[in-house]
């Protein structure tokens, strides 16, 4: 048992991830979100603004709870990332493992981050602010992001008329979306792994540009998945340096024609993590940790694509109102998130999450796909 810390709190809109990979890895942990699923409270003692406080999600309120739960430490998730006065309440009175409110502030600036990235020699999407005065190109394709942004959720295509201020245009870059996960300490920074990101796929129930889960590796040639892991590389060692990134991060990108095109930094441990402890037996809430001690993994990521399985998650979503059953048995299973038996889910809301292996990504893919059917029969409609 690693007791470095008595006990670390766990923030963020769903934490089962985090607490499994704490768990697993030694530390003690209390944990904070919003959903509360059974799976998390099987894990490690817990809280949950929808089932003990009754309340709407909000990061407001997630900080709010915080202040009942004594812990030493705290590690935040999605999408706290995107409000660094909320991170400093947070960390009142306990050690942030994490990066800080001014750290946030810049990496999170798409400005900020394509300067950082032009310094460094790396593309990112022709960008258009709010009062810049520029005109997005209507022979290209563009997207409309808000600003706090995450998951993919409220993202559109934008085609005509004047933009909304609250949010950037941004040319939509044809090519595979991917990510990229790293742990750094202020100064370095050490790939943990690639991904390819899995968006509105209706198997899923996920639609438009939502984000529903990752394989790992990619489905790319060697050779290609050799270039990416380079550049990639690249990119997180000279970002990790620029804004002094500290634990683990991830960033987002489009592969496209032999280059990655960043699309942002979640400058905290992203969704895809579980799937290299589940691949290549990394145990990354322990190198998430030991970063603010300086420490970073020996880890070799080449190594591992070569001798470890592939792995894949996808997210399901309600395609309509549904209620679930008895899911008692869903961990047996390798079911995780798992909702309360008999819940009620609403349409677009996150059943739960799938989880496997296999020798290849594309079989990560057709298993996802076979078990999100199988899944689908087991949801009754809620009649109206």
């Amino acid at each position: 048992m690693n007791s470095q810390f008595q006990p670390i709190l766990l923030v963020g809109l769903t934490m089962r991830m985090l607490a499994e990979l704490a768990v697993r890895a030694g530390y003690p942990v209390i944990a904070l979100d919003y959903f509360g699923d059974t799976d998390l409270q099987a894990l490690c003692p817990s809280r949950s603004l929808l089932r003990d406080y009754n309340l709407p999600y909000s990061v407001a309120g997630l900080v709010n709870a915080a202040g009942d739960l004594a812990a030493s430490a705290v590690v935040y998730s999605a999408n706290l990332e995107n409000y660094p006065a909320e991170v400093a309440r947070l960390s009142q009175g306990r050690r942030l493992l994490g990066n800080g409110p001014e750290t946030l502030a810049q990496v999170r600036d798409p400005a900020h981050l394509a300067a950082a990235l032009y310094a460094g020699g790396f593309v990112f999407p022709e960008t258009i602010w709010p009062g810049s005065g520029h005109a997005p190109d209507k022979t290209r394709s563009w997207l409309w992001k808000p600003f706090h942004s995450g998951g993919g959720h409220g993202i559109r295509l934008w085609r005509k008329g004047r933009p909304p201020e609250d949010g950037i245009l941004q040319e939509r870059l044809a090519g595979m979306v991917g990510s990229a996960a790293f742990v750094a300490n202020g100064r370095e920074a050490v790939l943990l792994g690639l991904t390819e990101q899995l968006v509105g796929l209706p198997a899923f129930g996920a639609s438009g540009f939502h984000y529903c889960g990752n394989l790992a590796p990619p489905r790319l040639p060697p050779d290609e998945l050799a270039a990416l892991l380079a550049e990639a590389r690249a990119i997180v060692s000279h970002l990790s340096q620029t804004f002094g990134l500290w634990g683990v991060n991830g960033l987002d990108f489009i592969w496209r024609a032999g280059r990655v095109w960043t699309l942002e930094v979640n400058p905290r441990p992203s969704a895809s993590l579980e799937l290299f402890d589940l691949a290549y037996g990394l145990r990354v809430f322990e190198a998430h940790v030991q970063s603010f001690s300086g420490h970073l993994p020996h880890f070799g990521l080449e190594q591992a694509l070569a001798t470890g399985p592939a792995a894949g998650k996808a997210i399901v979503y309600a395609p309509h109102d549904v209620t679930v059953g008895d899911t008692r048995d869903w961990a047996a299973e390798g079911i995780r998130d798992i909702p309360h038996p008999h819940e009620q889910i609403h349409r677009r809301q996150p059943i739960c999450t799938l989880l496997t292996t296999a020798a290849t990504p594309a079989a990560c893919l057709h298993q996802l796909h076979t078990q999100a059917a199988a899944l689908r029969t087991r949801l009754k409609p809620v009649l109206p």
